[in-house]
């Protein structure tokens, strides 16, 4: 197969943005991806365009990705409209690859944006609870609570704040590595923390306070263990990437010095397997799948950005990832293995507990953080000498899992 690269990526701030819309957001960071890539619109043969609010908050129920593209002069070109919940953007990304594979196109550009936030909580929770199954909520519910069944919360950890129902999962999924593996509250602050500490020198990273471990165990409960600090807020942003094939370079203005390779992207949808079935988990198997691919496995990875929708989700995918044995994601943290400086440092952008997490952008925000560390463009979070990265993305829930699941495999090594 002839190879792929991300030629250009581009990404806004991930914060709440009250004075842009959806379009505006995404216009910012496909301005950016072009222009890092040398790009001119007229060289673009296809778009995927990843949104998941729009809809919802906006009523822009149909075509999101032709109102948001075709007013910047990208017209009479295949534009694709994808919504995989928090798989979104990775979505996009991963159908803008096989495009490419296919020989349909020789440059395509991904986009993800979300503008979730909204003066209404209730509407911002509301908007979460159609990432599963709607006609089985209760059913949903009590598949997930069973995870966390036979762990004793404390008596004395205080109330709990208003909170989405997938907080509640996260939470289950905590109590059952605690009641499997003896997991700690402790070794989920560590994660906090050093995401928290990471972000700290992004830019575009939404909180940009440092935090001790002690600091987040002493914060806010959301629903044990889980403390505020551990939980992705509500973000507004955009990402974009330039996706090409090596032919490309050859026809076009396209930069090749700072280019970075696709060695992989695999997606995968959930299946009915139980609780303590990790091997067979729709994220473990696409990371199989893709380091197998790739060519180059889990202990040649030199920096990771994973799905930390609470510090839990970075736990569970460390073990998916193959970055450690599964039950060991705890322990991992704990080590100190994952924080810049360490062995396979996790998530130095901050990941979305600190980073942020606009839905539909998350993918390719991660794929952002991961092209800039392979470049050597990540300034004082830069991991040295990085050579291989991974992404992991997930969405939605069905049974108890992700319904849909990404990992690519990504390298500065031709």
């Amino acid at each position: 197969m002839e190879k792929i690269y991300v030629a250009g990526v581009g990404m806004t701030p991930f914060r709440r943005h009250p004075d842009l819309s959806v379009k505006q957001l995404a216009a910012w960071a496909i301005r950016d991806a072009l222009a890092d890539a040398g790009c001119e619109v007229s060289a673009i043969d296809a778009v995927y365009f990843g949104t998941t609010g729009q809809g919802f908050f906006d009523a822009q129920l149909m075509v999101p990705g032709q109102m948001a593209v075709l007013p910047l002069g990208i017209q009479g070109i295949p534009i694709f409209n994808v919504e995989n919940a928090c798989a979104t953007a990775s979505a996009a990304f991963h159908l803008g690859c096989q495009n490419l594979r296919a020989g349909s196109a020789q440059i395509v550009l991904v986009v993800g944006v979300d503008k979730i936030h909204s003066a209404s909580k209730e509407k911002n929770m509301a908007f979460f609870d159609g990432a599963w199954d709607v006609e089985t909520v209760e059913e949903n519910i009590r598949k997930l609570m069973l995870l966390g069944e036979g762990v004793q919360v404390p008596h004395d950890c205080g109330p709990e704040r208003a909170h989405s129902r997938f907080m509640d999962v996260y939470a289950a999924f905590s109590r059952n590595h605690v009641r499997r593996f003896g997991l700690t509250q402790r070794q989920l602050a560590i994660v906090a923390a050093k995401n928290h500490t990471h972000a700290v020198n992004n830019d575009r990273a939404q909180y940009r306070k440092a935090m001790t471990t002690e600091d987040v165990m002493a914060a806010p409960l959301i629903t044990w263990p889980l403390t505020l600090p551990m939980c992705a807020p509500i973000s507004d942003g955009a990402a974009a990437a330039v996706l090409c094939t090596q032919g490309a370079f050859a026809k076009s203005a396209l930069d090749t010095k700072r280019r970075v390779r696709v060695l992989s992207s695999v997606f995968r949808s959930a299946t009915g397997r139980s609780g303590d079935d990790a091997k067979n988990s729709a994220c473990h198997l696409a990371a199989m799948k893709a380091y197998e691919e790739a060519g180059v496995g889990p202990e040649s990875m030199s920096v990771a950005e994973v799905h930390d929708a609470t510090s839990m989700g970075e736990i569970i995918q460390s073990e998916n990832l193959g970055l450690c044995e599964f039950g060991a994601g705890g322990a991992l943290a704990q080590s100190g293995a994952t924080t810049l400086g360490g062995r396979v440092p996790i998530n130095p952008s901050g990941g979305l507990a600190s980073k942020g997490h606009p839905v539909g952008a998350t993918g390719l925000g991660q794929i952002f953080e991961l092209v800039s560390q392979l470049r050597g463009e990540a300034g004082k979070r830069q991991v040295a000498n990085a050579r291989f990265a991974v992404q992991e993305n997930g969405g939605g829930l069905w049974g108890i899992e992700e319904a849909a699941a990404h990992v690519g495999v990504f390298s500065n090594i031709d």
